[in-house]
């Protein structure tokens, strides 16, 4: 099923709404393709080879974050390899990166993992894995990991 705005992007805009977190969108100059399942097949290429495709956008300054909120669709079992080159683009340390996925069943996979070894002087909180097809009903699920109360 090829969407209009994936369920990643949904779940970064309830997030945003609930922190009052900028947003950031990753993403690459050579862009995947329109049809889900000929992405699945340019992802699973990427992670064999290892690949850091490169990014269309970056940060100019990344000082004033405390707390980066990494949203990412879980892609065999870790993050899409774009995530990996934002994450070596930078310097997270004494930052607190706090990751969230969507996914169809494989949950947070080795992300965490992943993650902690690539920003080894950051911290790594808990993340929160989001099936995709009840992104729509997550604001609860979203708020009680972020430990915001109902006002």
């Amino acid at each position: 099923m090829n969407l209009t705005v994936g369920n990643t992007e949904v779940a970064a805009h309830i997030v945003q709404h609930l922190t009052g977190a900028a947003l950031f969108k990753i993403e690459t100059v050579q862009q995947y393709p329109a049809d889900y399942h000929e992405t699945t097949e340019v992802s699973k290429k990427e992670l064999r080879q290892n690949f850091r495709p490169e990014l269309s956008a970056h940060l100019v300054d990344l000082s004033e974050y405390e707390v980066i909120y990494l949203g990412y669709p879980n892609w065999w079992g870790t993050m899409p390899m774009a995530v990996f080159s934002f994450l070596e683009e930078y310097e997270f340390a004494g930052k607190t990166i706090v990751p969230f996925c969507t996914h169809e069943g494989s949950g947070m996979g080795r992300s965490e993992s992943d993650i902690r070894k690539i920003c080894p002087t950051a911290t790594v909180s808990r993340g929160l894995a989001i099936v995709g097809g009840s992104v729509q009903g997550a604001e609860e699920p979203i708020r009680k990991w972020l430990g915001i109360q109902r006002r």
